[in-house]
C-alpha cells in the first residue's frame, strides 16, 4: 500500500522495478527511521541534557556544548569508516557493534555524577555508537530506491524529529519524579526496543564490493561533489546552533519557565518532521534536490538572522516553528543529494561518509564557537546568532556554485 501511494506520487519516474521499490524497499526505510530516532532524535534532545548538565555539573555552556558537538562528530566522522565496511560487506556486524556502544553509553550516562564521566559516556560511547548506525543505514537504504530516494531518506530522517519529540516529552514527564538516572534509564530501554526489528530485517541490497580504499580522493576532483562537500561544511558550522542554545535562550534571555523552555525544543524538533518529508517529495516530483535545497538553505540562514529580533515568547514559538521547517529540509535532502552525485552504488557509502566526516569536524568546532560568542558577548546570543546565519549564507552560495558544476548555467532543468 505504502509503495503504490509514493507510485502515484512520482508520475514522471521511470517504471518502478519492484525488486528494488516494493514492500521490503518501504521496510528498510520504516527500520532506517528507527535508527534516526534513536541517533538524531537523542542528538536533537541535547537541550534538554545541557539545562540539566548545567545546575548539576556547575560547567559553563562552552564546556557542556563540548558533549553535543563531539557526539555529533563521532556520529559523523565515523561514516569514513562504517560507509566503507557497509559497501565491503560487513553491514550487520559494523550495525551491532554501533548498537552495544549506544547502549553501553545510555546506561553509563544514568549512573555519571562528573563531567568528565557525561563526556566520556554521552559525548565519546554514544558518539561512536551513532557513527557505526546512521551511515550504514542510509546507505542501505539509498541502494533500494532510483525514482523516489529523496522522499524515502526523507521519511527515514523524520525519525530525529520523532525522537525530538518523545524523548523530551518522557525527560518532562519523568525527570522531577523519577530523577535524571531512570529518566536516561527510560530512553535506553526504548532505544534497545526500537533497534531490536532493526537488527534483525535491516539487510542492504547490492552486492559487496570488497576492493577498494576506505578513501575516494578522486570523488573531490568532481566540481559539484567537492563545493557540495565545502556547502554542508559551512552549513553545519550554524545549522545546529539552534538546537542547542534554544532552550538556553528562552530561559536566560527572555526568563521562560522550563515548561517553556522544553515545549520550544518539542516543537523545533516536531515541525522538523514536515521540514524532512514535504522538501523530499517536492524535490522527486517537481524541482530536483539541489534546486530544492538551495531556497531551504537560504530560507535557514534568513531566518537564523532574524532569530536576533525575537524579544517575546509568542516571537520564539514563531520562529521556533518556521526555523524548525527550513532547517529539517536542509538536514533531509543532505544525504540524499550525496547520492544523486553519486554515479556507482555500489560507492555510495564511501563518498557519503567522507561527506559526513568533512561535516563532523564542523560540527565540533561550530558548537563551542557559538558557545564562546556567547560568553565573550556578556551571555549575550547576538554575535552567535550572526555567525550562524552567516555560515549558513555562506553555505547555500557554495550549494549553488555544486548545481551549476552539474548541469551547468541552465536553470529551468530537474538538478
Amino acid at each position: 500500500m505504502l509503495s503504490e501511494i509514493v507510485n502515484k506520487s512520482c508520475p514522471n519516474s521511470p517504471k518502478m522495478d519492484p525488486s528494488k521499490e516494493g514492500f521490503r524497499a518501504w521496510l528498510q526505510v520504516i527500520l532506517c527511521h528507527f535508527v534516526v530516532f534513536n541517533t538524531w532524535g537523542y542528538i536533537n534532545s541535547f537541550g534538554l541534557f545541557q539545562s540539566y548538565y548545567q545546575t548539576s555539573l556547575g560547567h559553563s555552556e562552552s564546556d557542556l556544548s563540548w558533549i553535543g558537538s563531539l557526539q555529533i562528530f563521532l556520529l559523523f566522522f565515523g561514516g569514513v569508516f562504517s560507509g566503507r565496511l557497509t559497501d565491503a560487506g560487513y553491514f550487520k556486524p559494523v550495525f551491532i557493534i554501533g548498537v552495544l556502544f549506544q547502549l553501553v553509553g545510555i546506561f553509563t550516562t544514568s549512573i555519571s555524577t562528573q563531567y568528565y564521566q557525561v563526556f566520556l559516556a554521552q559525548g565519546v560511547c554514544i558518539g561512536i555508537g551513532n557513527g557505526f548506525l546512521f551511515c550504514p543505514s542510509l546507505t542501505v537504504i539509498s541502494s533500494y530506491f532510483t525514482r523516489c530516494r529523496s522522499l524515502a531518506i526523507g521519511v527515514a530522517v523524520s525519525g530525529s524529529g520523532t525522537g525530538g519529540i518523545i524523548f523530551p516529552a518522557i525527560a518532562n514527564a519523568t525527570l522531577e519524579r523519577l530523577g535524571f538516572a531512570w529518566t536516561v534509564r527510560i530512553l535506553g530501554f526504548i532505544s534497545a526496543l526500537t533497534h531490536l526489528p532493526c537488527i534483525l530485517f535491516l539487510k542492504p541490497r547490492l552486492p559487496a564490493r570488497k576492493a577498494g580504499p576506505i578513501l575516494e580522493v578522486t570523488a573531490f576532483k568532481e566540481a559539484p561533489y567537492a563545493l557540495f562537500s565545502i556547502a554542508m561544511f559551512f552549513n553545519f558550522l550554524g545549522l545546529y546552533f539552534t538546537f542547542f542554545y534554544l532552550s538556553d535562550f528562552a530561559r536566560g534571555i527572555l526568563h521562560a519557565s522550563a515548561p517553556v523552555s522544553m515545549d520550544v525544543l518539542m516543537i523545533l524538533n516536531g515541525t522538523g518532521i514536515l521540514g524532512r518529508l514535504l522538501p523530499s517529495f517536492l524535490a522527486d516530483r517537481s524541482f530536483g534536490l539541489l534546486n530544492t535545497m538551495i531556497p531551504m538553505n537560504v530560507c535557514t540562514s534568513i531566518v537564523m538572522f532574524c532569530w536576533a529580533s525575537v524579544s517575546s515568547i509568542g516571537g520564539l514559538y514563531a520562529f521556533t516553528v518556521v526555523y524548525g521547517f527550513f532547517a529539517a529540509g536542509v538536514q533531509s535532502l543532505f544525504p540524499a543529494v550525496v547520492a544523486y552525485l553519486t554515479d556507482d552504488p555500489t560507492r555510495t557509502g564511501t563518498r557519503m561518509g567522507m561527506v559526513f566526516a568533512i561535516v563532523g569536524f564542523a560540527c565540533l568546532v561550530g558548537l563551542p564557537i557559538s558557545g564562546q560568542l556567547i560568553i565573550a558577548e556578556g551571555n549575550t546570543y547576538l554575535a552567535a546568532q550572526m555567525a550562524a546565519g552567516t555560515f549558513l549564507l555562506i553555505g547555500a552560495v557554495f550549494m549553488l556554485g555544486a548545481r551549476v558544476g552539474k548541469t551547468g548555467r541552465v536553470w529551468c532543468v530537474k538538478a
